[in-house]
């Protein structure tokens, strides 16, 4: 029989790294739905942010975070997370983490969006994600237990604690496991749009889980488009990173028009939802939108993955021009949690994409997630070693779970009806018909039964779509209440920022739902 002291659950780097400053002094199981290496974090290209070299300075990267975010975000969050985060950089490079170095030795600072200084730092061109899950992966091998296809369908509270999570594997069988902290880094919900950016695991699953266990989510009707996904035959092939347009590439129209140069000042390194919303604007309009990155030298060597993804794809790269559109990307909100990771709900933590720290704002800034997950990952192992609950045993029922209720089985929708629900009515560009269009189609479905009773006797694909109907709920219902335009919600209805709104956050939690129940 196994025992734990600390579940995860997710294996990127949030995950990881909350493993990592861990795995000395905690029992730690990690579980994850998929493979341990599908994650967003697996995918990332552009790299990590850091005020590391002696030409910057923690305050510019704070005054660029606060910027991008619209002056959303929790003005204490950012501070830990610019200040901490070269701390925690050279950390990890002292363990043995290696980023590209310039030719003289020195890292090499790569300039992104919305970053006034070159501090991108990146590990071998454009796998800078796949490089960091990989050295966590090696480092924490035989100190943890890691846990694969193993989906968590609820996080189990008992007297306003967490106390562990119920699975079910491939099978359909169903266990619970405990321990004295749970970890949610689940990661976002990107995949519930049809063009996007993520890894098809990111469904809304750990939103959909806190909520249902009670825990407050704030922030979530903040989705960020990454401007540039390679545009194939209808479809979003693949991320295009922002680190192209750094070194040079720019956004230009089918007659070589440049769509950025009167747009802002920062031009085509504008934030990405202003970005985001140019092209949605020129396709809008019947016009074609290009990256151009005939101005870029050796592309090939300096973004690999780039390179290969145009070559699946059978794109000419040699014609300098890269078809693109937006894709959903990042969620700015999620599960509210303190600068050390704790939600509303004892004993249960939430680290990464999935948590809502409030650093982001109303739109993340260019490569500040990895280093997020990274520097909050840090901070919550740091609460959970100090967690005083005394360690509960993992015990693993291999019986079946009986359901509180007789399942009754509903008409659930595809996942495709979702995703084009979500990407027609609660993308780029919002209004009022069409969320409300969207909020009756989501309560068509009976999402207080799906919340407030066990999930045991669906299969795991439909829970999935299940986590997904919440998720969106959610994210539709909280974008029609915030009547303004801020970062990554925009309302063509209300276009302009209200005074009304700024710095307020939008919190829901499940006893809502006794209202439409």
């Amino acid at each position: 029989m196994l025992e734990t002291e600390v579940i995860i659950v997710g294996s990127g780097v949030a995950a990881l790294t909350t493993a990592y400053y861990l795995h000395e002094h905690k029992n730690v199981t990690i579980f994850t739905k998929a493979k341990k290496e599908d994650s967003n974090s697996w995918l990332a290209q552009g790299g990590v942010a850091a005020s590391i070299s002696k030409e910057d300075d923690w305050r510019c990267h704070f005054e660029d975070t606060m910027a991008a975010g619209c002056q959303h975000n929790d003005e204490k969050a950012v501070e830990l997370l610019v200040r901490e985060g070269p701390k925690r950089i050279r950390e990890l490079m002292k363990a043995g983490l290696s980023f590209d170095v310039d030719q003289d030795g020195s890292l090499h600072l790569g300039q992104e969006g919305g970053h006034r200084k070159r501090r991108i730092l990146h590990a071998e061109g454009d796998q800078t994600g796949r490089v960091i899950v990989s050295f966590l992966l090696e480092t924490l091998m035989g100190s943890v237990t890691i846990i694969e296809k193993e989906y968590v369908i609820e996080l189990i509270v008992q007297n306003g604690r967490c106390i562990g999570v119920k699975t079910k594997d491939p099978s359909g069988k169903t266990a619970c496991y405990y321990a004295s902290a749970v970890v949610l880094a689940a990661g976002g919900c990107a995949g519930m749009y049809a063009f996007s950016s993520n890894a098809s695991t990111a469904t809304g699953d750990g939103i959909a889980l806190a909520y249902r266990a009670g825990a407050v989510i704030a922030d979530i009707e903040f989705i960020q488009f990454h401007p540039t996904m390679l545009f194939v035959n209808g479809k979003a092939a693949g991320l295009i990173s922002e680190a192209v347009r750094g070194e040079g590439a720019v956004l230009v129209s089918e007659d070589g028009r440049r769509i950025m140069t009167h747009i802002h000042p920062l031009q085509d390194l504008a934030p990405r939802d202003i970005v985001a919303r140019t092209i949605y604007d020129e396709m809008s309009k019947g016009h074609h939108v290009y990256l151009d990155i005939s101005a870029i030298h050796r592309y090939r060597e300096r973004f690999p993955t780039m390179t290969n993804l145009c070559a699946k794809h059978g794109i000419d790269m040699e014609t300098g021009r890269l078809p693109i559109v937006p894709g959903a990307h990042f969620l700015m909100g999620g599960v509210l949690v303190n600068d050390c990771g704790q939600t509303s709900i004892q004993g249960l933590y939430a680290v990464g994409e999935v948590a809502c720290t409030g650093v982001h704002g109303a739109n993340r800034l260019a490569s500040n997630s990895l280093l997020e997950g990274i520097v909050f990952g840090a901070r919550a192992a740091e609460a959970v070693r100090k967690e005083t609950a005394p360690p509960i045993q993992l015990r693993k029922k291999t019986n079946d779970i009986q359901s509180d209720i007789k399942r009754v089985v509903h008409n659930l929708p595809e996942i495709t009806a979702i995703q084009t629900t979500m990407s027609t009515y609660i993308g780029i560009v919002r209004d009022e018909q069409g969320m409300q269009y969207a909020k009756k189609w989501f309560e068509q479905f009976p999402l207080s039964d799906f919340v407030n009773s066990s999930l045991d006797d669906f299969s795991i694909e439909e829970i999935t779509v299940i986590h997904m109907l919440l998720t969106g709920w959610l994210i539709t219902t909280s974008a029609l209440q915030r009547t303004e335009s801020r970062g990554g919600h925009y309302r063509s209805d209300y276009p302009f920022e209200r005074e009304q709104w700024k710095k307020r956050r939008i919190w829901r939690i499940k006893s809502e739902l006794n209202v439409i129940a």
